[in-house]
């Protein structure tokens, strides 16, 4: 199974990892605008992908449809801009746990990801691949300030760790915008799940760093790896203070429960809202219905492209809600 649809450590909170590090080439302007010049960078990458390694594979984004490229961003896999680059094409290997951008702000972004709490590993490999592409194709340096960026916010090493976090219960016990004014302040970034600009939805957010300068890969992991347990710690709290009001909690799992088996139709910003009371009853053992498994594939396969990718047809909007529902029911009956 792919990463995505798998569990790790402290993924009852911790739902996936990422590290992703921002790089430019020797040779070539920044943030390259025209179809020539990226053009040439791919050739450049193209030629040289047997010496990277890692089984990566060479896709233009200009020959996927929409659907595949929508995927790609209900996955994390890529960001919601970068899909709208018609210039743009993307390194990927079949596990899916390593996607690099080409073509976009920077030359390169270089993303490894995992499931659960894992950034330390994360990191070894991503410096590994980091490393190799370096090593390959020569990256443009400064010995004073590192890594050179088409963002002044990215100079340095380059690196945005990220984890993405799911906190139903700090939202339910009213003490969410607490904790996130905290981990602002403690000079971190807290995102939506598709991003900048991009709203939370099912109670999961994505904290990560904002300092890129001044500091190693390893510092900005310990950081990041420092305010995401505390965030643990504090969401298992609050889930031990839902639990005394047991019939309450159970009440609104099961009627999440029954509303996502028993619905004809139901559109994706619902089932979303749904499938966090869903999980949180999966991890506290109260939904022994559901496996962690079951739980990612409802998470994956009903949002609108990987759900129109699970079944191998396409569908409108409303069309897409009735088969949602079908989708759902088919995956809680799985044995």
């Amino acid at each position: 199974m792919n990463w995505y649809l798998q569990s790790g450590k402290d993924s009852d909170v911790a739902k996936s990892t990422r590290i992703r590090f921002s790089r430019n080439l020797k040779g070539f302007k920044f943030n390259l605008k025209t179809k020539q010049e990226i053009e040439k960078l791919e050739n450049k990458i193209e030629e040289n992908i047997f010496s990277i390694g890692y089984g990566l594979k060479f896709l233009k984004l200009k020959d996927m449809d929409n659907i595949t490229k929508q995927s790609l961003v209900e996955k994390n896999l890529i960001s919601p801009d970068f899909s709208k680059n018609e210039n743009g094409s993307i390194l990927i290997n079949d596990e899916e746990n390593i996607c690099i951008m080409i073509g976009g702000e920077d030359h390169l972004q270089i993303q490894v990801f995992n499931c659960g709490l894992d950034l330390r590993n994360v990191l070894n490999l991503a410096i590994e691949i980091d490393n190799k592409l370096n090593e390959v194709l020569g990256y443009s340096m400064s010995k004073k300030y590192g890594y050179l960026t088409a963002s002044p916010a990215n100079v340095g090493t380059g690196l945005r760790a990220s984890v993405m976090v799911h906190m139903p219960a700090l939202s339910k016990t009213n003490n969410i915008r607490k904790i996130l004014e905290a981990t602002s302040n403690f000079g971190m970034n807290i995102r939506g799940v598709y991003g900048e600009n991009s709203e939370s939805t099912s109670d999961m957010y994505q904290i990560s760093n904002k300092r890129t300068l001044g500091i190693s890969e390893e510092e900005i992991v310990e950081n990041l790896n420092s305010i995401v347990t505390k965030i643990i710690d504090q969401e298992r709290k609050a889930r031990k203070l839902l639990t005394k009001n047991e019939l309450e909690l159970e009440d609104l799992i099961y009627r999440s429960y029954g509303i996502l088996f028993n619905c004809r139709k139901i559109s994706s910003k619902e089932t979303l809202k749904l499938l966090s009371n869903i999980k949180l009853g999966t991890d506290l053992g109260i939904l022994r219905e559901l496996t962690d498994l079951k739980v990612q594939k409802l998470y994956l396969y009903t949002k609108p492209a990987n759900m129109q990718k699970y079944v191998g047809e396409k569908y409108d909007k409303i069309e897409r809600d009735e088969k949602r529902a079908e989708v759902i029911k088919q995956i809680l009956n799985e044995k």
